[in-house]
């Protein structure tokens, strides 16, 4: 998990190309997404952390997003109910 308060945005644009940035989270709720969401483009540079991998955000506790990840969001939410 890479914290976007701790890199520069040239940095994370060269991890961005080089596919070591893959998807976006919001620390403070535990959601993950992709980087091209709505939903994680309005959140708060301070929560805003990054993954190369969805196992990677699963391990740390992270929930699919509901918005552009809408079939892993379901899966997610059955497994719950």
């Amino acid at each position: 998990m890479i914290k976007h308060v701790d890199m520069h945005d040239v940095a994370l644009h060269q991890k961005i190309k080089q596919k070591e940035v893959v998807y976006g989270g919001n620390q403070k709720l535990k959601i993950y997404g992709t980087l091209k969401c709505r939903s994680g483009k309005r959140m708060k540079k301070q929560n805003r952390v990054f993954f190369k991998t969805i196992e990677e955000a699963k391990e740390l506790g992270f929930r699919p997003c509901g918005h552009c990840l809408r079939d892993e969001y379901k899966t997610w939410k059955d497994g719950l109910v």
